[in-house]
């Protein structure tokens, strides 16, 4: 079935191939006039499909399903109309498993035709888990019977997990009437749920797709065309082209081309949006969705089901003895029930001769054709629904066997193909003269009856060989008369009829086959009474290609580039034919979905280009080649295209008066058509448009642009044109047409001289570059402070000197000076010194006080006073001059004049001397030069060494143990001095680096340690032995360590007092000031919470100790950095109960107790001294009752309401605490604690003092 051609059907959704190339007059492919129709039934009714085929032979029709066969003849029912073209499908009582598609095909002699129609079984209610019927035992039974298995269904494929969101967004874009289906698969129960959902989602998705999509209309879901091409399709209207399209398959972004040669691809035409899926395979199932930007907009699903099975491992073709056994083989991609066997393009009946297996996994197709016959060479070909697979199955000619066996086989075979009732010898004639019948030729020699005498025959059958069409003869001579002979073919009696001739010359019999054909080739036998000889008559048959095709095929195949390319040559062959084509001598490769594909059929050969380039040109030739000889056949290709870019490099040449030059050479390959001309094309920088500027014939390999710009970039580019268009272009590099040089600026005019009626102006040429013709000079003037220049004279002068009249008295003026040349107006040159427009005044006298006010080693800087003025000899400006100790020539030190008072001369060589003078000048001219009388060295003034210091650099310095210590200091000196860092007096430890740079020295300390606590000391040391020194005080603390073990013990009853050793850091000397911090937990409450804090001392009194209760003390020690590991006590402190008297019980007596107690301190307040800026907590502990009111006093003031302190009261506990202590701080401070039967006092004083500088 492969390779033949399809033919229109009549009406859409019939798929029409036909099997042969020429259909006789008369005769048709199958048709459908009516094809059956898609239904949709509720679950119980039954279902009937009609379909009304067509076609001479009558077509035999079957119906298949795809979950299986029709076979349960009380399910389904086949029937036909007497007339024979009506044919019904009825399947009774339908139930959920009927959902399928169900196919009708009609097959005759000359080809077959195929629809289908989908019946959908509307369930009643939605029920998901609903058990399906078990197959029938009589099917089980059929399932378990190997030999009469023709499916068997594959190993269940694990279910690949699915998104919910995509299982939604597929409910979204899908029919109605596929909900309840995708919702049975997927899991779906609630069916309202989710149609409220569905609303949902699609107000969402229009919200999101608004700024994207105007409309979106006619979705398509997936579908799989006849050339087994998946397509979706759907029509967009986007608001921007610029919005990008993403195709996903099972959540994962995939790539997607534009063309044929990308597995994915899109077809965009308008609004129309299609994707195409090629060479499918299983794994390409899934749901599949289409983003615009990262919105969904279509979602469609590619089922398992939906993919045709392609072939792996084709049939191979067979050759096996006569009566043998062959076994024909085929592996396709997926499992495929409805896959069949056919025998020359028909239906093979299953019986004890033909048997077909299938393997578990549903992938590997067995036939076995069993006792295998002459009459059984042919086609065999397994068929899918869109690929199939054939080959030749070829019979040898195996020992001789007697007549009767062989009749009888063909008896049998006959009745087998339902023509039982003919006769042996016209079956056996009608299987000769079928254009289908090939023969394995034996080998020659001669050959006797096995059973008979020798002597029956002097001259036997002898093994014949003849070229097709030859006359071939077969004789033999009997010894005696046995009386009239047969003749035999291969079991077949012959007759006059059969196309032969019969002789007999007394013994002698010849048989006579004018013009053998390979239908002619096979065993002869000669049969006179029992005697018997046998010979095998082979046919060379080879390959033969009609006159007229040969004669097309020496026209040359024109194709354009890129189109795909068949060649076909048609060939006659009655053996099985084996094709190779060359190109240019070399074989064709073939393979890939990009590469050659070569194509056999039964009657043609092709060779197919998917995609025809230029290189694909060339003499191509194929060699046909059966066991009756071979034929070869000759054809040229050509192959059309756009030239290619012509050969660079493209030269770009500036001819200055007459354009830009181009030049190029002819591209190495036309495309196959000659050159029409060529197109030039130029592109300004900066602009994005292509300017054609011409058309050069074919032969010229130059261009002349006349029509560029002077001082513009260009880019230019150059394609040949034939008929097929304009090829690629050669392109060339930007390029600068350079603009014709202009003069440069003229010198700054020199004023010669100046009245109150003109001024008098010099200047010198330009040089350069467009200054060799000058035609003149424009000058122009302006007056000083005006940023507008006017024209002296409108046409040029040649002169180099001019006289500017028209001028204001007592107007200060400036002047410059533009060449004129061919190519235009050059650059002004300077402006001139400003100059008043007066009568010539008197010079400036010499300037006062002159004296120098710093040098270095490359300048010196002077001041001056301005000279003394008398009748307006006012100095407009200063000349500062330089002569060098060892010279006498004067030279001043910058252009023009200085206008203050002030001037630093600066490129000097170092320690060099200089004699310095400064000239007043003004418009009368120079004055009188000032000259200093000493020499001046250039060298920097010494400075004498000093710090400079701010405020925070007076404060002591604290860090933490392990950071890293840098310190900066900042000072003045030159030249550069010594710098010494010292630590106490000593030098500093190796691991300290200092530094010293442009006034700027520094220590660094990597890791800071306790050690590096002390005083640092930076010296500096001029050359002349001058000091300066610096101290700071550098304090590295770390957090404290752990106070010692902790000691319980009662002093008062109600209470319980803790000691314990102080921290090792508090006996330090130098250490950071440090206190406690006192926590409590209890029985009754877990966690640790504080009782005491900011201790100074080893002792604290808890009291309200209930009995009972078990009381866990803990210490921390605390300073700035931090706070230390705590110290916890080892066994809680217990107050026990009092045990009641178990003797006899005894009416207590009560007495109210007198708690009254005038105030009294427990603990008393001490004294405390603190660096400025430390916290104060003063505590005293107070007893009494009624319980005392306490109040803090000052230097008998009283501390209610002071915002800078605060006092608390716990349990008689009373702290007074400062934040932030500071000198005023410093004095006497009491608690006064008052009751209703007195008071007591208790003072301690505060002394706060400043840290150490």
């Amino acid at each position: 079935m492969a390779g033949k051609p399809l033919k229109r059907p009549s009406r859409p959704g019939v798929s029409v191939r036909q099997l042969v190339d020429d259909i006789p007059q008369g005769c048709s492919v199958p048709d459908f006039e009516q094809k059956p129709v898609t239904l949709a039934l509720q679950e119980g009714k039954n279902a009937i499909f009609r379909a009304v085929v067509s076609g001479d032979p009558r077509p035999e029709v079957r119906w298949q399903c795809s979950k299986g066969d029709l076979s349960n003849s009380s399910k389904y029912q086949i029937s036909s109309s007497p007339g024979g073209k009506e044919h019904v499908l009825q399947i009774n009582k339908l139930t959920g498993e009927d959902m399928d598609v169900y196919c009708c095909t009609a097959v005759n002699a000359y080809g077959e035709a195929t629809c289908v129609a989908r019946l959908t079984v509307i369930e009643v209610g939605f029920r998901k888990n609903r058990k399906r019927q078990e197959p029938q035992e009589d099917l089980k039974k059929e399932l378990m019977d190997f030999r009469k298995m023709l499916k068997r269904a594959p190993s269940p494929v694990p279910e690949k997990k699915v998104d919910q969101e995509q299982v939604w967004q597929l409910l979204m874009n899908a029919d109605r009437k596929d909900y309840e289906q995708i919702c049975l698969k997927y899991g779906i129960v609630d069916f309202r749920g989710m149609l409220r959902r569905l609303q949902q989602m699609r107000k969402q998705r229009e919200e999101k797709l608004a700024p994207y999509v105007n409309a979106i209309a006619n979705l398509r879901h997936i579908r799989v065309n006849k050339q087994g091409i998946a397509t979706f399709d759907l029509e967009l209207d986007l608001k921007s082209p610029e919005s990008k399209i993403y195709l996903y398959k099972d959540a994962k972004m995939i790539p997607y081309g534009f063309d044929n040669q990308t597995k994915h691809c899109l077809r965009h035409l308008g609004k129309h949006y299609q994707f195409q899926i090629h060479d499918l395979r299983p794994e390409d199932a899934g749901i599949y969705q289409i983003r615009i930007e990262d919105v969904e907009v279509f979602s469609t699903e590619l089922e398992t089901s939906a993919i045709p099975p392609r072939v792996v491992v084709p049939l191979a073709d067979v050759h096996c003895q006569e009566h043998g056994e062959a076994v024909f083989e085929c592996t396709l991609s997926s499992p495929c029930p409805s896959a069949s066997w056919t025998f020359q393009h028909r239906p093979l009946q299953l019986s004890d001769k033909y048997e077909v297996f299938v393997s578990t996994d549903g992938l590997t197709h067995r036939l076995v054709v069993r006792g295998a016959r002459f009459a059984d060479m042919g086609i065999y070909s397994l068929g899918t629904k869109l690929h199939a697979s054939s080959a030749w199955l070829v019979v040898e000619a195996g020992k001789d066997k007697s007549l009767p066996t062989t009749s009888a086989d063909h008896q049998l075979q006959a009745r087998r193909d339902g023509r039982e009732g003919e006769s042996d010898i016209l079956s056996q004639r009608d299987a000769a003269r079928s254009p289908r019948s090939r023969h394995k030729p034996g080998a020659g020699g001669f050959s006797r009856e096995a059973g008979g005498s020798f002597g029956h025959f002097s001259q036997g059958l002898a093994d014949t060989e003849v070229q097709h069409g030859e006359t071939a003869v077969l004789s033999c001579t009997l010894t005696r008369d046995l009386g009239p002979g047969a003749w035999f073919k291969d079991g077949v009696k012959l007759s006059a009829r059969d196309g032969v001739v019969f002789e007999q010359d007394g013994l002698a019999h010849r048989l006579l086959i004018a013009h053998a054909e390979g239908t002619q080739a096979g065993k002869y036998s000669f049969v006179a009474g029992d005697q018997k000889s046998e010979a095998t008559l082979t046919v060379h048959d080879p390959p033969v290609i009609a006159p007229d095709v040969a004669e097309k095929l020496k026209e040359p195949l024109v194709v354009k580039a890129g189109k795909p390319v068949a060649m076909k040559v048609p060939f006659q062959s009655r053996l099985p034919v084996q094709a190779t084509w060359k190109k240019d001598g070399a074989e064709v490769a073939t393979g890939g979905s990009k590469g050659a594909q070569v194509a056999v059929g039964d009657s043609f050969t092709r060779l197919c280009l998917p995609s025809a380039s230029r290189k694909d040109c060339g003499q191509y030739s194929v060699t046909l080649r059966s066991k009756g000889g071979s034929v070869k056949a000759q054809l040229t290709l050509q192959v059309l295209d756009k030239p290619q870019p012509p050969e660079g490099p493209l030269e770009v040449q500036d001819c200055h008066g007459a354009g830009v030059c181009l030049r190029w050479r002819p591209p190495k390959d036309d495309g196959g058509r000659a050159l029409d001309h060529y197109m030039v094309e130029r592109q300004q920088a900066g602009r994005s448009t292509w300017l054609k500027v011409g058309e050069p014939p074919p032969d010229s390999t130059a261009f002349t642009d006349p029509h560029t710009e002077r001082g513009k970039k260009y880019t230019f580019r150059v394609r040949a044109v034939t008929a097929e268009g304009p090829g690629e272009a050669l392109e060339s590099k930007e390029v600068l047409v350079a603009p014709d040089a202009l003069p440069g600026p003229p010198s700054s005019p020199t004023i010669l001289s100046a009245s109150s009626q003109s001024i008098t102006l010099s200047w010198t040429a330009p040089r350069g570059p467009g200054s060799a013709h000058i035609l003149g000079y424009l000058i122009e003037k302006r007056k000083k402070g005006s940023h507008t220049w006017a024209a002296v004279n409108q046409q040029p002068v040649s002169e180099k000197t001019w006289t500017v009249a028209d001028l204001r008295q007592g107007a200060q003026y400036e002047f410059r000076v533009t060449a004129v040349a061919p190519a235009g107006l050059g650059e002004p040159g300077p402006p001139s010194d400003a100059v008043f427009a007066r009568d010539p005044m008197r010079t400036p006298g010499p300037v006062r006080d002159l004296r120098v006010t710093d040098t270095s080693h490359t300048s010196i800087t002077l001041s001056w006073a301005r000279p003394d003025t008398q009748d307006g000899d006012e100095a407009q400006g200063y000349v500062v001059e330089l002569c060098s100790s060892d010279s006498v020539h004067w030279t001043p030190c910058h252009t023009g004049t200085v206008s203050g008072t002030t001037f630093t001369a600066k490129g000097l060589r170092p320690r060099e001397g200089y004699f310095v003078r400064v000239t007043a000048v003004n418009d009368g001219g120079h004055g009188q030069p000032a000259t200093l009388d000493t020499v001046v060295q250039a060298m920097p003034v010494t400075v004498r060494p000093r710090f400079l210091l701010d405020a925070s650099m007076k404060d002591p310095l604290m860090v933490r143990a392990g950071d890293t210590v840098r310190v900066p200091v900042h000072f003045e000196a030159a030249p550069m001095p010594e710098v010494t860092w010292l630590k106490d007096g000593l030098p500093l430890p190796a691991r300290s680096v200092t530094s010293a740079k442009d006034g700027l020295t520094q220590l660094l300390v990597p890791a800071a340690s306790l050690a590096d606590s002390g005083l640092y000391t930076v010296v500096l040391r001029s050359l002349q032995g001058e000091e300066a020194t610096y101290s700071f005080r550098l304090r590295v603390a770390a957090c404290p360590r752990a106070p010692g073990p902790i000691v319980l013990k009662e002093v008062t009853p109600g209470s319980v007092t803790a000691e314990w050793a102080p921290s090792p850091d508090e006996a330090e000397a130098g250490a950071t000031p440090l206190h406690y911090t006192v926590l409590t937990r209890s029985s009754t409450c877990a966690t640790w919470r504080p009782a005491a804090e900011r201790l100074h001392n080893c002792r604290f009194t808890l009291v309200g100790v209930l009995p009972g209760c078990e009381y866990h003390f803990r210490v921390v020690a605390k300073n700035e950095l931090g706070t230390s590991e705590p110290s916890d006590t080892r066994h809680p402190w217990v107050v026990p109960k009092e045990q009641p008297d178990r003797g006899r019980v005894k009416h207590p007596r009560f007495r109210e107790p007198d708690l009254s107690q005038k105030p009294r301190f427990l603990v008393g307040l001490r004294t405390h001294l603190l660096p400025l800026g430390c916290e104060c907590c003063m505590t005293c502990a107070v007893q009494g009752w009624p319980r005392p009111h306490v109040t803090w006093f000052k230097n008998d003031q009283s501390l209610a309401g002071n915002p800078a302190v605060y006092s608390t009261d716990v349990l008689g506990v009373c702290s007074l605490v400062i934040p932030s202590v500071s000198a005023k701080d410093s004095g006497q401070y009491k608690a006064v604690a008052e009751n209703t039967l007195g008071q007591a006092v208790s003072k301690a004083t505060l002394i706060v003092v400043e840290s150490d500088s």
